[in-house]
């Protein structure tokens, strides 16, 4: 591999998907998240896939100066290596900080044939950093110690480039402001939120996720996991954002290592009487990796998102697998991990992590969307 990274400019470099979605003041929305009463900026068939521009929020919100050419100056990035949509929607678009979510997301996406009931399957297959370098902040009093960090009324925003290191690509970070930087971190990119439009003629906020998607913040999400979201309004409106190089599970400081990527996605509708056949009722955001069904709990108190991901967890291992309620509880209990998705969010969120190998020798009906 190479030892720089190629910075992805609107329409520059590799475009994998059968259509592109560039990100420019037309295509995306900063800080609320599409519903019913949007047009699609995009119209596609089910089993198309899309390569996606996504902007980062950091460096272009307004305490940071709404200007990117000058905070990325400020940490060494030339002008050439800060993206130009992120430049132009900054100048173009403005949102009140006070009502308004930062997350800048690229949709909505109309996808034919996706109806209320069903659900939108998307299929994460490629994730391309657009530039080597990202930001984590704590800001605004906000994070898992709200009032305690950040110290004073100062805001902080953590520079942070990536280096290829020892034949991998790394988060790098130094042990004291200013110092060499000599600590270093997996990446793991993945979209922070992925959602679908709301049966509703008002744009939700963009930070709490809920049943729609959105700002989910699984890390789970990286290339090749499946997302599966109930669809609420026709032809689903889907929309992408919050691009994230490497995220810990709780997002503590607030944010993760924010960075833009190009992301290629796969959609596919998963018919009604399929979905409930392959998973029973999902209420919201269902995650797939290759190793592990991934249900989720939401809300704005922590114990209840966990009661919720339990639940949600009961209701998929008795409508997948026929499981008895006491057994699916006591497998729960013994065998499967309940981790925090995020609290920054103003809605927590859980997920679980179900092994789909512990069920090998179970039999389960296929479905036209699981032989898909």
């Amino acid at each position: 591999m190479r030892d720089e990274l190629p910075i992805l400019q609107p329409g520059v470099g590799e475009i994998p998907g059968d259509h592109y979605l560039a990100a420019t003041p037309a295509t995306v929305m900063w800080g609320r998240l599409p519903c019913r009463a949007d047009a699609a900026v995009l119209t596609i068939a089910p089993g198309d896939t899309v390569t996606i521009d996504t902007v980062s929020h950091e460096g272009i919100l307004e305490d940071q100066g709404k200007d990117p050419l000058a905070f990325f100056a400020a940490h060494g990035v030339p002008a050439a290596s800060v993206l130009a949509d992120a430049v132009e929607i900054a100048a173009a678009l403005a949102r009140d900080p006070l009502a308004d979510g930062p997350h800048v997301v690229t949709g909505p996406i109309l996808v034919e044939g996706a109806h209320p009931g069903d659900l939108l399957k998307i299929t994460v297959e490629r994730l391309d950093p657009r530039v080597p370098y990202g930001v984590i902040s704590n800001r605004h009093g906000k994070g898992a110690l709200p009032g305690e960090l950040p110290r004073g009324e100062h805001n902080v925003s953590v520079f942070a480039p990536i280096e290829r290191r020892d034949g991998h690509w790394r988060g790098v970070l130094p042990l004291v402001e200013g110092g060499a930087r000599v600590v270093e971190f997996p990446l793991a990119p993945f979209l922070g939120t992925m959602g679908l439009a709301v049966d509703d003629d008002a744009r939700p906020h963009s930070v709490p996720p809920g049943a729609h998607g959105g700002n989910i913040d699984i890390n789970l999400l990286v290339e090749g996991a499946v997302l599966y979201l109930p669809v609420q309004v026709e032809g689903a409106l889907a929309y992408v954002g919050d691009p994230h190089f490497a995220q810990g599970d709780g997002e503590v400081a607030l944010t993760a290592l924010e960075a833009s990527l190009r992301a290629t996605l796969g959609f596919d509708v998963v018919p009604r009487a399929e979905a409930l056949a392959a998973f029973g009722e999902v209420a919201g955001p269902l995650v797939r990796t290759d190793e592990y069904l991934v249900p989720t709990g939401l809300d704005p108190d922590l114990g209840v998102a966990m009661r919720n991901c339990v639940r949600a967890a009961l209701s998929l291992l008795q409508a997948r697998y026929g499981m008895d309620e006491h057994l699916a509880y006591a497998y729960l209990s013994a065998a499967t991990d309940f981790d925090i998705s995020q609290v920054v969010d103003i809605v927590c969120g859980v997920h679980a992590r179900i092994r789909e190998a512990d069920f090998a020798g179970v039999r389960v009906a296929a479905t036209a969307e699981e032989t898909s």
